[in-house]
């Protein structure tokens, strides 16, 4: 475990070759950064390195109460869920920190990709909404959008025409496909350039064509 940014613990894999991106991958609810860890680096991206953070722990209502790590409160997984502005501005807020922390390390901003899975996913797209500053891409997978009701107010426009990959599969049934892809068109309909690939018979995990995908979305956004 190595300290990735003001405290916070996660873990880095080194990149096969010579480190030129990064991706930052936010975990699930009630994971941590080495749930992960065996799916990265991805196959044929030598030049990326990957961060993965581990969330907080905290009393996550939707589990009634209990203590986990979780990147911001939930209390529902639908669109009428009331959201945790607080806990998802802190989240972004981490996710600020981390890319820092890269761009400390050589990384420019521009080279590097924001994603995660389920609430990781989520902060993804509030990110992709968010960021002050322009990343090379954003990837969510099973995620969704939270505090809907902000936008278009609170958008900036440094990542306008930086690409968002989201993936969810159709028979997820923790967040379920239905509000994945309403996410997206909502995205969409933002002026943003989402993409939203559907996996056929997937629950609420990542399968190996998804990750080719997102690898395959990598390489387009940070080439060697």
């Amino acid at each position: 475990m190595v300290s990735m940014f003001g405290g916070g613990d996660g873990v880095e894999v080194p990149s096969r070759g010579k480190a030129t991106a990064a991706i930052i991958f936010l975990h699930g609810l009630g994971d941590t950064a080495y749930g992960w860890a065996p799916a990265f680096p991805l196959p044929n991206l030598d030049h990326v390195k990957t961060i993965l953070p581990t969330a907080p722990t905290q009393a996550v209502t939707l589990n009634a109460g209990f203590r986990m790590p979780s990147w911001f409160d939930l209390r529902g997984l639908d669109e009428n869920a009331a959201d945790d502005e607080q806990g998802i501005l802190q989240a972004l807020s981490r996710v600020n920190r981390a890319i820092d922390y890269q761009v400390e390390q050589g990384i420019p901003a521009e080279r590097i990709v924001v994603g995660g899975f389920s609430q990781g996913g989520a902060v993804a797209i509030t990110a992709a909404l968010r960021l002050e500053r322009k990343v090379a891409g954003f990837v969510s997978l099973s995620g969704w959008l939270p505090l809907r009701h902000q936008y278009p107010t609170q958008m900036t426009t440094a990542n306008q025409e930086t690409a968002l990959f989201m993936g969810h599969g159709t028979t997820d049934p923790v967040v379920s496909h239905r509000f994945g892809k309403s996410s997206a068109e909502f995205v969409k309909h933002l002026g943003r350039k989402a993409s939203f690939s559907s996996y056929a018979g997937l629950t609420h995990s990542a399968s190996q064509q998804e990750l080719d995908d997102v690898k395959d979305f990598i390489a387009s956004v940070v080439p060697p």
